[in-house]
């Protein structure tokens, strides 16, 4: 592929888990200008273009004429660096192993008797692994003078653990490369979207278009602090007086712990429960 194109080219593709990143790092370290976007908006360009035919062909056309159209504004994309990328690997393993144990316990409940040592045995390994998994990930971040003065910062704010904390590490990076809050909202896809038309008129949801994972990492903090953090137990009162639903309370919250950690990054200060209920 890269014989036929140009070094000046902007190659193009859409974000697919973690199936896209191999190619990207590929024409990346090769010089190549790379760009990897939401299939979202690709999808939204397509309906714009009333395109009815879907193959790969035509999916690979689409993508290129969306990046001619679009290609001032595209941003361009990197790598993560390595320490990222390991702890991505070591949080997502340990989502898996955890899974794996859910459903080991879930088949102890229908299992015959005869098979259930065989089961048991497998959840031992399991939870040795998970351990294990645990402890690579804690020394991990122990081990990175960045990562630790992160988590060390954040383990201040009301709410939030250290489970929390290494899942947005893991997901998001860096995070000190946000230089505005509203980005790191947004990119756990926690960002307001409004709906002014028809029936939904007036209607305020999230636009979900960041990770899933530090989404649905954010919900029990979220909880916590509604019941812990003083801040945004004064934010809850309020929504509440002004006729919020419970979901929208939790993501306004969620919100707000996002913010927390912006400013106690920013600041490089621990978290000032006075100083966050003052604002």
């Amino acid at each position: 592929m890269v014989k036929q194109v140009e070094p000046s080219a902007l190659i193009v593709m859409e974000a697919t888990s973690i199936y896209h990143l191999e190619l990207a790092e590929f024409v990346y370290n090769k010089g190549y200008r790379v760009c990897v976007v939401n299939p979202a908006t690709t999808h939204a360009y397509a309906d714009s273009e009333l395109r009815r035919i879907k193959t790969d062909k035509s999916d690979a056309k689409l993508i290129a004429d969306f990046a001619r159209e679009k290609n001032e504004r595209l941003a361009l994309w990197a790598p993560e660096p390595l320490k990222y990328r390991q702890l991505k690997a070591l949080v997502r393993r340990l989502d898996d192993l955890q899974e794996m144990e859910r459903m080991e316990c879930n088949r102890l409940d229908v299992s015959d008797e005869k098979v259930k040592a065989s089961i048991n045995s497998v959840l031992r390994h399991i939870e040795k692994e998970i351990a294990e998994t645990h402890k690579a990930i804690k020394n991990h971040i122990d081990d990175d003078p960045d990562m630790r003065e992160m988590r060390d910062l954040i383990v201040t704010i009301d709410g939030i653990g250290e489970k929390t904390i290494e899942r947005l590490l893991a997901e998001l990076g860096d995070l000190r490369k946000y230089d505005d809050p509203r980005k790191l909202v947004a990119a756990a896809g926690l960002n307001p979207k409004l709906h002014d038309s028809g029936k939904l008129k007036g209607r305020t949801t999230i636009s979900k278009i960041g990770s899933v994972s530090v989404r649905a990492g954010l919900y029990m903090p979220g909880l916590v602090a509604l019941q812990h953090n003083e801040a945004i137990k004064a934010m809850k009162d309020r929504l509440k007086a002004n006729g919020k639903a419970p979901k929208q309370i939790i993501c306004a919250a969620m919100r707000k712990l996002l913010h927390f950690v912006y400013g106690v990054l920013k600041s490089g200060q621990p978290y000032d429960p006075k100083l966050a209920l003052a604002r």
